[in-house]
């Protein structure tokens, strides 16, 4: 069944180019009204003139995604609703953690999370009204894993995946269902951090489909998930939790003791996968606590002397309990609070004991006040446990701008700011700890906290990409998810549960974490609740590869939406951007060869064969030979003359590069092959990138499809053509050959479905829209060859006569060629090409080109005028622009 979205608006946040133009392209082509939202006004309106030329629906909207009321507003004046939003706007400010500015900070929250909210926050009641909606949110895997310079935008996109999950539990009861994806796809944002070579794989049209299939009111329920994916794989991801360790909760319960069992402790054996706060059973681990034996000891205890530790929002609650335990360990501690007097009050606790402590009264934003009473007091620090935080709780329907902005500048730039604060001391002094704080709300998303679980998981995000820059300096990084009765849990938990999971039993961990005892662990994260204590890392399913040599379709992910979501085998857990993205990577080369179940051993075998990378370097002057062979003229300068300001090959140029290394393959590896009895049966061309009039080509062929014919075989080979020097992707070549009497080796005898390359392209039932009428030369054959097919069978009549025929004949290329000029001269460039040569032409011969424009396609057929014959079937190419159909050159 074909998902339609007749009916549907779709918003598209940043939808100017990349994964936005994709998604926008896919729902205008599937019957939706497209908003396609982007600061670049210019680019927007190209995608919008895209979608309309292929008879959709689109308009443009400008606005800022921070002003979500204006994006949301412009789908209800152009369509009169919204059913569907996709928050993809994004922006990168890339720099190393001590070099980062506050600015760049900033701006990466602000695109990122904040137009995320404001956007779903103006959707949202239309939502509810209309008990429908879908909402997008792009994570990325610098969020889930963190990523060396990338702490502002690691921080964001972790933070849309408990976004999202809070979305999907408030918004349940309404059928709004919300998915964050973490997505790697081709962008002009992602080239600024991507080698061409790996971005060549990254198509966002594989992305895509997924969105599409998941947003669709019959598409599969992906409320709450995370998914990975790129390069035509696609993957569940979800938190897997060790079974941890219950420490008796009395004065045995010290950081030694979290040192003596910390192996046991993060041990995954018996793992657990919880999907909410409740999964847990937290109240029966802290009952089975109070039973244990005193807690045994390390053999050498964790002491702070010497260390000086700052810890914000120390007032009271959980930062007061660190306190006291870091002074009553022989720490210096900086005790901060926005209240004086609660500051105070720790410092004068500590005093009173004989410790070391001085106040630092100010917001957890201002990093380096605190760090300078630090300095000033104690002459250093080495310790940072950021934990200052406020809730604002309400249910996103109330939620108010102000309730986000604020719940997200105290705990996430608080904790960026002192972070940024003692970096440059760690690093110089080549030693630091930090722990943060994050929730259980963080990781696993809360009724009426959206902006506290996004801030949380932000963190999250934060800490591990402070963890992988630290490592060199000997600073670790780890991240706390504690449940603790405080005067913030006060206002939403029982009292028997605030005066049962005391804040005195979670500081034991955030002692041995922040500890010069803990040299290994660091980028994990934690969850601490009543004397128990475990480790949380991804878990991510086996997921699929889909072949990336064909199109991917909604209805594809679809079909295989039971192995993207199955977790019970093939599973992996991946603890870095390199360790999640290798699956993805191991699909580059997945062009339907993906084991076959009806290709015998020998096709098995060969589709394993990679060609060397095969040279070709070309020069202008090969441009006009080449655009000469296919019957281009001097009166046609664009084509025949480098001077010419719009000098260009035409675009069936991309045949030649791939030539030498396709027709190189070796096919002997067929039962009684005979090269004299092979026979050109398809070919399509793909152009991925613009065409350079002179270059350095790199080309590598692999078999990609064999059929068993009886008395022949089919042998399909792909050939991927790209920059030599950049990587990039300039062509995809796919020759489909037949060679008789090398049937009957028990092979498939149908061919699987490639998309454009494998289209039947059936005739319309109407006249052409436009005929071409073409006299070929009597020389064609011996200029074209000129190019590099120098078969004699297009020369030699003695050679000729071996094959069968009366006289040379013309290259299959070559008057495929002339048919695709005929195109470009009548409808515009294109994108791809694909024919069927149905029979010989001979040099001499009128070429007669028959179009009929469907879409963004034109269907042809090319016959010989003098003898009525097709000699091009099944063909079609997918034009660049549809909707401007160019004037005859």
């Amino acid at each position: 069944m074909s998902l339609s979205f007749q009916g549907h608006t779709v918003v598209v946040t940043g939808a100017g180019g990349g994964l936005g133009r994709a998604y926008s392209l896919l729902y205008g082509s599937r019957g939706a009204n497209v908003v396609v939202n982007d600061f670049n006004l210019e680019a927007a309106q190209k995608v919008v003139d895209e979608i309309k030329a292929g008879g959709g629906k689109a308009v443009v909207n400008n606005s800022s995604v921070t002003d979500g009321a204006s994006v949301i507003k412009s789908a209800l004046e152009a369509f009169g609703g919204i059913t569907i939003l996709i928050n993809n706007a994004g922006i990168l400010r890339d720099k190393g953690f001590k070099n980062m500015s506050d600015k760049e900070w900033d701006q990466v929250q602000e695109v990122h999370l904040k137009g995320a909210f404001s956007c779903t926050k103006a959707a949202w009641p239309i939502f509810r009204k209309q008990k429908f909606g879908r909402i997008i949110n792009t994570a990325s895997a610098a969020g889930l894993f963190g990523n060396f310079g990338q702490a502002n935008y690691s921080a964001a996109k972790m933070g849309l995946t408990a976004f999202t999950r809070t979305l999907a539990l408030e918004g349940a009861k309404y059928n709004i269902r919300s998915t964050a994806i973490a997505p790697i796809a081709a962008s002009a944002m992602t080239a600024t951090v991507m080698p061409p070579e790996m971005l060549a794989h990254f198509q966002p049209e594989f992305v895509a489909p997924l969105v599409v299939a998941v947003t669709h009111p019959d598409g599969p329920d992906a409320n709450g998930k995370i998914f990975v994916l790129g390069a035509g794989y696609v993957a569940e991801i979800r938190w897997e939790r060790s079974k941890g360790v219950v420490f008796k909760t009395d004065e045995s319960f010290t950081p030694s003791a979290v040192k003596q069992r910390w192996n046991e402790l993060t041990n995954f054996t018996d793992a657990d996968h919880p999907k909410g706060m409740a999964d847990g059973n937290i109240i029966e681990k802290l009952k089975l606590s109070k039973a244990l034996p005193t807690n045994a000891q390390a053999s050498s205890a964790v002491r702070f002397d010497g260390k000086t530790a700052i810890i914000t929002g120390a007032g009271a609650g959980l930062g007061r309990i660190y306190s006291l335990m870091f002074a009553r360990l022989g720490a210096n501690v900086i005790v901060n609070d926005v209240s004086e007097k609660g500051a105070q009050s720790v410092v004068d606790e500590i005093t009173k004991a004989g410790g070391k402590a001085a106040a630092a009264v100010c917001s957890a934003e201002d990093g380096d006040a605190i760090v300078k009473a630090a300095l000033d007091n104690f002459g250093g620090v080495h310790i940072l446990i950021a934990n200052a935080g406020i809730l604002r709780d309400k249910s996103f329907t109330a939620m108010t701008e102000a309730e986000w902005d604020a719940v997200i500048a105290v705990h996430l730039r608080g904790t960026y700011k002192c972070a940024k604060a003692v970096w440059p001391i760690f690093q110089k002094q080549k030693y630091g700890r930090i722990v943060t704080t994050a929730s259980g709300v963080g990781i696993y998303g809360n009724f009426g906290q959206a902006n506290y679980s996004t801030a949380k998981s932000a963190i999250i995000g934060l800490t591990k990409t402070l963890a992988i820059e630290g490592k060199k300096y000997n600073i670790i990084a780890n991240v706390l998810a504690p449940s603790a009765g405080t005067a913030m849990t006060q206002t939403i938990w029982p009292q028997e549960m605030v005066d049962a999971f005391k804040p005195d039993y979670v500081a034991p961990v955030v002692g041995y974490l922040a500890s010069s005892d803990n040299e290994e662990t660091s980028g994990g994260l934690f969850e601490v609740s009543g004397g128990w204590a475990a480790q949380t890392r991804w878990q991510q399913s086996k997921g699929h590869g889909f072949t990336v040599s064909k199109p991917l379709t909604p209805e594809d992910v679809v079909s295989k939406w039971a192995a993207i979501t199955h977790f019970a085998e093939g599973t992996t857990n991946p603890a870095s951007t390199q360790e999640g993205m290798q699956p993805l990577v191991d699909n580059f080369n997945n062009q339907a060869s993906e084991e076959d179940p009806e290709d015998p051993q020998i096709v098995r075998d060969a589709k394993k064969q990679v060609s060397d990378p095969v040279e070709y370097s070309y020069t202008e002057r090969d441009v006009i030979l080449y655009n000469l062979g296919i019957g281009a003229t001097e009166k046609e300068l664009q084509w025949t003359y480098e001077g010419h300001d719009q000098f260009s090959a035409l675009p069936t140029f991309g045949v030649i590069p791939q030539f030498p290394a396709s027709s190189g393959l070796s096919l002997d590896w067929l039962p009684d092959f005979n090269p004299a009895k092979l026979l050109h049966g398809e070919q399509y061309l793909s152009i991925k990138a613009p065409i350079p009039t002179s270059g350095e080509l790199v080309n590598e062929a692999r078999v990609l499809e064999v059929l068993d014919k009886g008395k022949a075989a089919a042998v399909t080979t792909i050939t991927e053509t790209k920059d030599k020097h950049t990587g990039k992707v300039i062509f995809e070549n796919q020759s489909t050959v037949v060679i008789r009497g090398s049937g009957g080796f028990g092979g498939k005898r149908t061919g699987s479905d490639r998309g454009a390359a494998s289209a039947a392209n059936a005739i319309p039932k109407r006249q052409p829209d436009a005929v071409v009428e073409e006299k070929t030369t009597e020389s064609q054959a011996a200029l074209y060859r000129l190019s590099g097919d120098l078969n004699p069978l297009h020369i030699l009549p003695e050679f000729a006569a071996v094959g069968g025929f009366d006289k040379p004949v013309l290259h299959g290329l070559c008057f495929m060629g002339i048919a695709g000029k005929h195109v470009v001269k009548t409808f515009g460039q294109f994108k791809d090409i694909k024919v069927r040569f149905a029979s010989v032409v001979y040099p001499g011969e009128t070429l007669v080109t028959e179009m009929w424009k469907e879409g963004d396609k034109v269907i042809f057929q090319t016959k010989v005028k003098e003898r009525g014959t097709t000699v091009l079937a099944a063909a079609a190419a997918t034009l660049v622009d549809s909707g401007k159909v160019k004037a005859k050159l």
